[in-house]
């Protein structure tokens, strides 16, 4: 709904994720019985016409109670057009790989993904291998 637009905007920046292209219309939320809330996340399309599990974040004081995997079924039980792709750090893959997805190379992503991954290349070249981006697909 569009009064959670600033709280989802805010969590976002918390955890330090893409903020682009935040659209409240695509977002579920997870809520307290309060309204507070606790978890968002989105499916989001690219011009290329590839669709990504993306914005997915939990409040600090809500991580590890199973918020963020409410979240991304409900996603994928939503959206049902595949392949779907998500983009995170390395370290996060094993998360995902319980839903189905699984890390791909540049010859493999839609236009969107490979641009983002070249860039991401360039300018995060010394970074750890865990902090590295990582491009997910699922079928």
């Amino acid at each position: 709904m569009r009064e959670d637009f600033p709280s989802i905007r805010a969590l976002i920046h918390a955890v330090k994720i893409n903020p682009t292209d935040l659209d409240w219309h695509r977002f579920l939320v997870a809520v307290t019985q309060e309204n507070k809330l606790l978890g968002c996340g989105q499916i989001k399309p690219h011009y290329d016409g590839s669709l990504e599990l993306a914005s997915i974040a939990v409040q600090e004081q809500a991580r590890g109670h199973g918020v963020a995997r409410a979240v991304i079924q409900e996603l994928l039980l939503r959206e049902t057009t595949r392949p779907l792709y998500l983009m995170c750090r390395a370290r996060l893959e094993s998360l995902y790989v319980k839903f189905g997805f699984h890390a791909i190379g540049l010859a493999d992503m839609p236009p969107y993904f490979r641009r983002i991954s070249r860039a991401e290349r360039l300018f995060n070249s010394g970074a750890k291998p865990e902090d590295r981006l990582s491009v997910m697909q699922l079928y």
